[in-house]
């Protein structure tokens, strides 16, 4: 343990403490954010070099052939592959104390609580700007924010550039959106309640599932949550303990259209999520794709900084890197517009 006698010393230990506890802090941002455990939890972090992020494409499809005897063997030239790229997005948390802190808590015991109290609100706020991220669109601080869920998986799927690629003029790229006003009148349905939800689940699901392709996490917004748990009888509710349950998620087991999903719950104070909203997320087709060099990593080596114009020590937690898509097609969103009715 150093002797904190000095302000390098004091440089030292805030420095320290970043480095010993950045090893987790991947798990302190992804255990906070359901999709992010469940990207982690099957390997979908991963790294990237270079200046640009990018995901190669399927875009085409090779052509069998039945043949006989001297058939001729056909080969046309296909463009099978095409690349999606993104820009990569960096954030950092600063921990920074005055002097005047520090020489107020003076003393090894009460040094050591007052980093800890930095420590924790820095964590808190890396906590909170990547949930905010993962439901954004990425215009935030001037298009700098990370590219989440409100643009891989938009209302308008038809609009906009993403990954690079327009989806104006390239259908397979869109993303499906299904709004609960208009799209149900087959059933019939206008509004998300306990009545209609699993109908309208097991319409999309049916719709957007092709073997074991389909969305396998459902995130759902307060107003949906509570409908679907309404729709479930106590006896056959089906309560999930052993993924997203055992990191405190408020998480259900959707059973229908042939298929099984995880619900959870996204909402509350403070949530990013957006209302009268549910995600349908295939997870084998989202990366979190995180530089190796600064993955909620110290930003400066050593002990820090001393801002020459300040009686301060500081030092920054960073991270860089962007979320990806590799398939639209199982990804969709279910909304309602106009709730009331």
């Amino acid at each position: 343990m150093p002797n904190v006698t000095s302000n390098a010393a004091y440089q030292q230990v805030l420095s320290m403490a970043v480095e010993d506890r950045s090893s987790g802090y991947q798990d302190l941002v992804s255990n906070n954010n359901a999709l992010l455990a469940v990207m982690k939890r099957k390997g979908l972090w991963k790294t990237y070099s270079g200046p640009t992020v990018r995901e190669t494409l399927q875009v085409g499809k090779n052509v069998a052939q039945w043949y006989s005897g001297y058939d001729q063997l056909l080969n046309p030239a296909i463009d099978l592959f095409n690349d999606a790229v993104w820009t990569p997005k960096m954030v950092v948390v600063p921990i920074i104390l005055s002097l005047q802190e520090i020489l107020n808590n003076e003393g090894e015991a009460q040094i050591l609580d007052v980093f800890e109290q930095y420590m924790q609100a820095a964590e808190r706020a890396l906590e909170d700007t990547m949930d905010a991220g993962i439901f954004s669109d990425g215009t935030a601080n001037g298009n700098k924010q990370i590219t989440g869920l409100a643009a891989a998986i938009p209302v308008s799927p038809a609009l906009g550039v993403y990954g690079g690629i327009s989806r104006v003029d390239n259908t397979i790229w869109r993303t499906s959106t299904y709004d609960a006003h208009t799209y149900f009148s087959s059933l019939p349905a206008t509004q998300v309640n306990s009545t209609t939800i699993r109908p309208m689940l097991n319409t999309i699901m049916t719709r957007h599932s092709r073997g074991r392709d389909y969305a396998d996490l459902l995130i759902m917004s307060p107003e949906h949550y509570a409908a679907y748990d309404a729709a479930t009888l106590a006896i056959q509710r089906q309560t999930s303990n052993t993924n997203l349950g055992t990191l405190g998620f408020s998480s259900l087991e959707y059973i229908g259209g042939g298929k099984r999903a995880e619900i959870v719950l996204d909402g509350g104070i403070g949530s990013n999520m957006p209302a009268n909203t549910t995600f349908g997320i295939n997870t084998d087709t989202l990366r979190m794709r995180y530089h190796p060099n600064r993955n909620f990593d110290k930003l400066f080596e050593g002990d820090g900084q001393m801002p020459i114009d300040k009686d301060a020590i500081a030092q920054f937690i960073g991270w860089m890197g962007e979320l990806t898509m590799t398939n639209p097609m199982f990804n969709w969103r279910l909304y309602d517009s106009v709730p009331a009715s």
